[in-house]
């Protein structure tokens, strides 16, 4: 399936292909899909880049359609390539993308300019349950990272950065939003404080999220329980490994 993928959403497919044969010594690699959408992926990244292209992991069990020109907020963006694949799958949407790790921001930042005609903000903050800062672990060493966390990590090699943050529900009264159509969400535990904090009137907002769920230490941090949570909260779930989809059928 995944080269079913490959074909249907890439129109310069086989550059996959030369890059998985040694082919090219190309980096970053300059995917474009089939909607026109360009998409560059440093090789560091290219792992991500097949899971959101190649496997479509966050759409893969979505439960309701999402509608034409959808808005879709991206919470833990990394370089992009989910807001990316949305901006081809979607067209026409209006995309609210937030990455806080400095060298990942600038890659999003990128590919942002090399698709300028779509509708697609980025924005250099974190996501949690309340405002102000928040202090983050990643390894400093590596060239992007994927693993930016709240939690508290015992590698004493991991970096830590204060970032500034907000909330979900900032997000949707800065930008006037009454309602999100996909939330999408990877950002490495704070998911939990991020929905938990957010008062139910707002959260009713989201019609849909698609979720990486980061299994932490308190009783609360785990994928089951975040579902209870948002069941309790009127919505539909469905898990599979380590993401969570939840909808509802009529977001105030």
């Amino acid at each position: 399936m995944r080269y079913v993928h490959l074909v249907k959403n890439l129109s310069n497919w086989w550059l996959h292909l030369a890059c998985k044969f040694g082919l090219t010594r190309a980096d970053p690699l300059i995917f474009r899909t089939r909607k026109g959408v360009s998409v560059a992926v440093p090789r560091r990244l290219l792992h991500e880049f097949k899971e959101i292209f190649l496997e479509e992991c966050y759409v893969s069990r979505l439960g309701v359609p999402v509608p034409e020109k959808p808005t879709i907020i991206d919470i833990g963006a990394n370089a992009g390539f989910f807001t990316l694949f949305a901006a081809s799958r979607y067209p026409g949407a209006t995309i609210l993308a937030y990455e806080p790790i400095e060298s990942n921001y600038k890659q999003l930042a990128r590919n942002v300019l090399l698709n300028e005609t779509h509708h697609i903000r980025c924005y250099q903050k974190a996501v949690y349950g309340k405002r102000g800062e928040i202090s983050l672990r990643y390894d400093a060493r590596d060239s992007y990272t994927t693993s930016a966390t709240i939690f508290n990590a015992p590698d004493t090699r991991l970096h830590a950065v204060t970032v500034p943050c907000l909330t979900l529900p900032d997000i949707l009264e800065e930008h006037h939003l009454s309602r999100c159509d996909l939330l999408k969400m990877d950002c490495e535990g704070a998911e939990y404080d991020i929905l938990r904090l957010c008062p139910d009137h707002r959260l009713r907002r989201v019609s849909q999220m698609a979720i990486e769920v980061h299994g932490g230490k308190e009783p609360y941090q785990n994928i089951r329980s975040l579902a209870g949570f948002l069941s309790s909260r009127g919505f539909k779930t469905s898990t599979h490994g380590d993401l969570l989809w939840a909808w509802q059928m009529a977001p105030a």
